[in-house]
């Protein structure tokens, strides 16, 4: 790897994306609101227009009934509420799930993925067939570190047959392909801003009206009593604010996908036995996990960074670690690759340069 240069990539979307300049403008006029929307004054009353405007144009963007959307302070809460918030006791969780969803439901049985990353439909039939009891099975919409997309409205299909709640995990697809509710077929889904170009602290939980949730955070009659606590005024606008780019800047994708896919053909070109996990499956435009055989990923990590590089190798939530990757290991990935797997994650202002300095500085 090449010595470090004064142009600085950062290539970690998945983490976090950077700030949009139209959303960091929404955000800063509405930290200068006063007043709680709870509050019936005239202060107040603006401060909830905000909020509600808000929530409706979320919800729009996913399919979602805005009078069933709550927001949350991001998108482990809404997971946490979504496991934990229905009267289900038996969970099926997917072997690739975020660790907000894991922890969760740390005794939740797993569904097994195949080594393309895919969720094993019949064996998730199975499993809910053996139940005696109405499950909830909670699967990602696409997975954060290898992009892999999960046939969601398959998975709802045959849960729905056993009678089974569904939440899908939809953080990392917003604004890198179609989501709507309906057109997948589940009872809850979580969504959240700063994936892309949003601000952090700020997420949702849409819920399907043949659904119901008890609120975990108590204390305040807020988000129609399913999360107490004085809403985010300036998140919530910030995230309705990010809605608005995404939908109007829809040749995004094509443009990442196209620097993703030249991202990968340089990685080849030069490192013949370079892997890309999940390639052979349906990804995500923006997300490429990429083994360099016989360099540790935090070598890589450290050695881009110097560089001028960010990337990452696993979940930005694991306190800042470098830990094996267990999306891999349920891939049936071999440990030593796994370790030597790093997340390359692209967005809405990667460029060119970046690419090129990225593959200069990582070969």
């Amino acid at each position: 790897m090449k010595k470090a240069n004064n142009q600085p990539s950062y290539l970690d979307y998945n983490a976090s994306a950077p700030l949009r300049p139209a959303v960091a403008e929404a955000v800063k006029k509405t930290l200068l609101l006063v007043g709680n929307p709870s509050s019936v004054h005239t202060y107040g009353r603006i401060a909830r227009a905000q909020i509600e405007d808000a929530r409706d144009l979320v919800a729009d963007t996913i399919g979602a009934d805005p009078a069933r959307l709550v927001f949350t302070s991001g998108g482990t809460e809404a997971n946490n509420l979504a496991i934990t918030g229905t009267d289900r006791k038996i969970h099926l969780v997917s072997d690739i799930e975020h660790d907000s969803v894991l922890a969760a439901s740390p005794k939740a049985l797993r569904i097994p993925v195949d080594q393309a990353g895919i969720v094993n439909l019949p064996v998730l039939d199975a499993m809910l067939t053996r139940q005696n009891l109405p499950a909830l099975v909670s699967v990602m919409l696409a997975n954060n570190e290898t992009g892999v997309i999960q046939p969601v409205a398959r998975i709802a299909s045959v849960a729905h047959s056993h009678n089974a709640l569904v939440h899908c995990d939809a953080v990392q697809a917003l604004g890198k392909l179609p989501v709507d509710m309906a057109a997948l077929g589940v009872d809850l889904i979580t969504v959240s801003a700063h994936k892309i170009g949003g601000p952090k602290g700020i997420g949702a939980l849409a819920i399907h009206p043949r659904t119901e949730i008890g609120a975990q955070l108590v204390g305040g009659g807020q988000e129609s009593r399913r999360r107490a606590g004085t809403e985010n005024v300036s998140g919530a606008v910030g995230f309705a604010e990010t809605c608005l780019e995404i939908n109007k800047n829809r040749d995004e994708i094509d443009r990442i996908l196209y620097l993703r896919n030249r991202l990968e053909e340089q990685l080849i070109s030069e490192v013949p036995d370079i892997e890309i996990h999940g390639r052979g499956s349906p990804r995500l435009v923006n997300t490429s996990c990429v083994r360099l055989v016989g360099m540790p990923a935090e070598t890589q990590i450290i050695a881009l960074d110097l560089a001028g590089v960010a990337v990452s190798a696993g979940a930005a939530c694991s306190s800042g670690k470098v830990a094996s990757s267990h999306v891999l290991r349920a891939m049936g990935i071999e440990p030593i690759a796994a370790d030597e797997s790093i997340r390359v994650s692209l967005g809405w202002a990667t460029t060119e340069k970046e690419i090129e300095h990225a593959t200069n500085a990582w070969l």
